[in-house]
């Protein structure tokens, strides 16, 4: 009979779909890595310091230092660039007075002196400073801070998958598409809907689309430039660099009570996703990669250091569950059942109890299993036979397992009786006969019996047939009587009584 075990359980942990680029798909992928060296888990002292001053509001100079600061930069000159491009733009003759079309200026002064050319993953100031590469995002940062600078009020925008800007004019909210120099109040501009779908791929989306675009303030769209930075490494395979901009970007905007409300999931019609929900997905994509590694060890150390920081009871305990979950199996498709439980039992404390009792009912059959390959005396196989009824009796197996393994039990040790070459084919029938009677039939046991009943019975053909062809007819039929009374219908020996029969009449 060839057993299998029982089912495993798979691995349950996600790589979770990010929103951490509004207009980027998150492609996570995990890599495997020679040494393991956590990300940082505290968030950087600045992100706190720009939280506090927000309290009364960012000024641009406060917007420009933070977007270069959330882009990665931690040089002086691109901040003189942007000081330079505001003195430029306030000093410009052709500034006009009229805020409107100022604001419309404005947007055309920074495709003429800043802006050159579009790239959809290039979210980054201090790149779209140096070179002029940019996407909706840099665009639209860039866009705030001269405006600001101007004296023009100014909020973000997002859309499933894009960014853009309002400007607050007397009582108008008037679109900006800043991806493009002519994207000042699209709807109305002939010359922005020629150009904008084929440089950027995105629709336009008008202001009453309520339900696909929501708007979001200056701080949080600039926070959309580390989201596009965390997508980029993800995409790159790079989890553990997301981690520190993840952190960074949730205690930007919410201060030192970032963990307050990890894991919350918000309606899925709000587009600006809470960041300390992203940032549990980074951790738990982070601790992805070192699961599908094999490195549970580091993955359990992982969920220890940053459920203490970043608690979300739920999430952590589905992590550990794969983390425990995966060494387990390999241990058990390694013929390792035993260590297995070791493992288990060395890490109870970090399971809930019906976390525990999963996989608990998984080990148990996986070395209930393995020792009945083992067994070879009937001793061994009354004591197997033993410890299954005393698990299904505890809950840990079910019945129909139970009676599974308790056949391949009692299947082993017949055929361990009769493996010698003396084929003692009586005594795996004496105790698959005991067994049955013990602990009742099912086909595959009568079959097994019948097997051996009739290697018996063929045994005692071959004996007859032998002395037969030796002329030893008296011993011959001695032999056939014998095996007669023991099997009165077998056929072949049936035959061999035509036979003698004959041989006498």
């Amino acid at each position: 009979m060839n057993i299998k075990p029982s089912i495993i359980l798979t691995l349950i942990i996600l790589i979770f779909s990010s929103q951490t680029q509004v207009f980027s798909q998150n492609r996570a992928q995990s890599a495997t890595q020679n040494a393991v060296q956590f990300p940082r888990l505290e968030p950087d002292p600045k992100a706190l310091e720009y939280y506090r001053l927000g309290r009364n509001g960012y000024t641009w100079e406060q917007l420009a230092e933070i977007a270069l600061w959330a882009s990665g930069d931690t040089s002086t000159s691109n901040m003189e660039r942007i000081r330079t491009a505001v003195a430029n733009l306030n000093s410009s003759s052709d500034l006009p007075s009229d805020q409107k079309e100022k604001a419309d200026f404005i947007l055309s002064f920074l495709h003429r002196n800043i802006l050159r050319n579009y790239s959809i993953y290039q979210t980054r100031i201090d790149t779209a400073l140096t070179n002029g590469v940019y996407n909706c995002v840099s665009s639209a940062v860039l866009y705030i801070i001269l405006c600001e600078a101007a004296g023009i009020r100014t909020s973000g925008v997002i859309t499933r998958e894009h960014a853009l800007v309002i400007v607050h004019i007397g009582g108008e909210e008037i679109d900006v598409e800043t991806t493009n120099r002519f994207g000042f109040d699209p709807g109305n501009r002939r010359e922005f809907h020629d150009q904008f779908g084929r440089l950027t791929g995105f629709a336009y989306v008008p202001p009453q689309n309520y339900r696909d675009r929501q708007t979001i303030g200056k701080i949080e769209l600039v926070s959309l430039i580390m989201n596009n930075r965390i997508a980029d490494f993800e995409r790159r395979n790079s989890f553990a660099s997301s981690v520190p901009i993840a952190i960074d970007r949730a205690a930007l905007l919410f201060g030192e009570s970032l963990a307050a409300t990890a894991g919350e999931t918000l309606n899925s019609q709000v587009l600006f996703a809470d960041p300390r929900k992203d940032l549990m997905d980074r951790l738990i994509n982070y601790g992805a990669t070192l699961l599908r590694a094999n490195r549970e060890d580091e993955s359990l150390r992982w969920a220890a250091a940053a459920s203490l920081r970043y608690p979300d009871s739920i999430r952590w305990q589905d992590y550990t569950f794969a983390a425990i979950n995966n060494r387990i199996t390999r241990l058990i498709r390694d013929r390792q059942p035993v260590n297995a439980r070791e493992f288990l039992q060395a890490n109870r404390n970090l399971l809930t109890d019906a976390s525990h009792a999963r996989l608990d009912i998984v080990v148990t059959d996986a070395v209930l299993l393995y020792r009945a390959g083992q067994s070879v005396t009937i001793d061994e196989g009354n004591a197997i036979i033993r410890d299954i009824l005393i698990e299904r009796e505890n809950g840990k197996i079910q019945q129909r397992r139970a009676q599974e393994l308790i056949t391949y039990v009692i299947q082993r040790t017949a055929a361990s009786l009769c493996a010698s070459p003396e084929r003692n084919w009586r005594a795996a029938i004496r105790y698959m006969e005991t067994a049955i009677s013990e602990y009742g039939a099912n086909r595959e046991l009568e079959q097994a019996l019948a097997t051996y009943r009739g290697n018996l019975a063929a045994e005692y053909h071959n004996r007859f047939a032998a002395e037969w062809n030796r002329r030893n007819y008296d011993e011959a039929e001695r032999i056939l009587n014998e095996g007669l009374a023991e099997f009165p219908d077998n056929r072949q020996l049936l035959s061999n009584r035509e036979t003698v029969n004959r041989r006498n009449n």
